[in-house]
């Protein structure tokens, strides 16, 4: 079973981000107790409680309901939205993944795929990892011929801040198996993806 590397499972301390973001605004200058920002610190807390849920729950859980299938064509999920958030500068960065695996006597309900791509999306990450995360936890659970993962993503750290460039994506693959070695297979999930 996969499970992923660095992440401490645990609940959110709803109390100690309250205490933590009172601080943060009074040290740009804010004062925490005005109308607008009473309420910020809890708003939040219970926002990270929403957004980093995904240390406490493993990609097993989604992956282990499986269906017997004959076929061994390749299957495609594309387009699957996600939202995460930066550990570099704790800035939002979204996207579309697409995952593509060759079944090797099992599949996956639908649905699951994309509830991958969530957990692992809900904690600070970095792109490159959210890849990988994806991949090896379909190839530790599914036990498929192969699997291929492309993640498209904005990151509001270059957006917002540094060197302001809004539009702009960056693009990470991640290849196991058959996707290792056969390029036109690659190839072939990248036509359909496009």
């Amino acid at each position: 079973m996969y499970v992923s590397k660095n992440v401490t499972t645990g609940k959110i301390d709803k109390e100690k981000v309250e205490e933590a973001i009172r601080m943060l605004l009074e040290a740009i200058g804010e004062n925490p107790d005005r109308e607008g920002l009473k309420a910020t610190p809890s708003r939040i807390a219970r926002m990270y409680e929403e957004i980093y849920t995904g240390s406490d729950e493993m990609a097993y859980d989604h992956l282990s309901r499986t269906f017997t299938c004959e076929n061994s064509d390749m299957v495609i999920e594309k387009d699957i939205t996600f939202y995460s958030t930066c550990e570099h500068h704790m800035m939002p960065f979204y996207g579309k993944a697409h995952i593509a695996y060759i079944p090797d006597g099992k599949v996956v309900g639908i649905s699951k795929l994309a509830r991958t791509v969530e957990e692992f999306a809900k904690r600070l990450q970095i792109q490159e990892n959210l890849t990988s995360q994806i991949a090896d936890a379909i190839m530790d659970n599914l036990d498929p011929k192969g699997v291929m993962v492309m993640l498209e993503a904005e990151h509001m750290c270059m957006t917002m801040r540094g060197v302001k460039k809004p539009g702009t994506k960056t693009v990470t693959f991640a290849y196991r198996g058959l996707f290792e070695e056969d390029k036109e297979l690659r190839d072939d999930f990248l036509a359909i993806v496009k």
